[in-house]
């Protein structure tokens, strides 16, 4: 694999061939089939896909009959739209329903850019935990998304899929040498004793560069990849608090109820120790690409290693 992939072209190869060995599964979208990489499917397995336009709330009803009748349905469309136009169908004919629906929503976070805050997701994480029975996973690379992807295929549950828009460095390398995703569980992708970097989705590998400025300034950080947003492996949050005594999270969403969040209520509850959130500010964002809005608010290098040294002061 090449070092950069879009996420959603990963997914969308993983689909494909799960799709080839089982009929049953149906990929519905939004008119969204460019947006999710999904040309290639279409082409290959026509029978097995159905388009249904520009209306989210109807592609969710239509997966969710198609579950009842034994389908196996994945919904793909862009990430603002689902969780914002369809939250009430995920929520009641997805979830309390029962239903073996997988959700992707495609460019979260800030990946539509130029499109603005109309187009941003940062309230996916706080809204999606709240439903019970639906899964979250938020992965960090190419290679996490099709195994995340391959892994939950083998359930009947619902899950929810976020995203982003274009290439991003893989992070789960052969050289890594660790397994990339286990549903429910953080990876610790990097060792530390000094404070941890808690970190989801494509910010896990701007944390772990935070990791090497601090390593250059003679900081050792532990470093957590939080792929799955629910279920919430406490128990690594947990021993964060307990073996470092500092954490700072990482997340491309509203600082409100997203991984800081939680993380927050955790360490509270079990292991107080100082916690920073950074996150997107409560606010309409400036425009721009990810990594110009990342610079802008703190959530590149740079500023994560910037935000761990001044929290490294107040633990001393």
């Amino acid at each position: 694999m090449s070092k950069t992939m879009a996420c959603r072209e990963a997914y969308s190869a993983a689909l494909l061939e799960l799709a080839k060995e089982d009929p049953n599964i149906i990929v519905i979208s939004s008119d969204a089939r460019g947006s999710c990489s999904l040309n290639t499917f279409v082409k290959t397995l026509p029978d097995q896909y159905v388009e249904i336009g520009i209306a989210e709330q109807n592609e969710i009803g239509v997966a969710a009959g198609l579950s009842v009748v034994g389908k196996k349905p994945y919904v793909c469309a862009p990430a603002c739209f689902l969780t914002a136009r369809s939250l009430e169908q995920i929520k009641v004919d997805i979830a309390y329903s029962h239903q073996n629906v997988k959700i992707l929503g495609v460019s979260g976070g800030v990946s539509y850019g130029a499109l603005g805050s109309s187009h941003h997701t940062l309230h996916d994480i706080a809204a999606l935990r709240c439903i019970p029975d639906l899964a979250l996973i938020i992965p960090s690379d190419a290679v996490q998304t099709a195994a995340a992807l391959r892994t939950v295929a083998q359930t009947k549950d619902a899950v929810f899929f976020r995203i982003g828009r274009e290439k991003v460095p893989v992070v789960y390398t052969e050289e890594l040498g660790i397994e990339p995703f286990v549903l429910g569980k953080a990876n610790t992708l990097k060792e530390g004793s000094d404070l941890t970097l808690v970190a989801c989705g494509e910010l896990v590998y701007h944390a772990l560069e935070a990791e090497k400025l601090l390593k250059g300034q003679g900081i050792k950080a532990r470093v957590l990849d939080i792929s799955t947003l629910k279920p919430f492996d406490e128990e690594a949050i947990i021993k964060a608090a307990r073996e470092t005594g500092a954490i700072v999270t990482v997340e491309e969403h509203s600082v409100n109820g997203g991984l800081g969040a939680t993380v927050c209520q955790i360490v509270c509850a079990n292991h107080p120790v100082p916690v920073v959130t950074l996150g997107l500010p409560d606010e309409y964002l400036a425009t721009g690409t990810s990594l110009e809005l990342f610079g802008e608010y703190g959530l590149d290098a740079k500023g994560i290693a910037e935000s761990a040294s001044k929290l490294l002061q107040r633990k001393r």
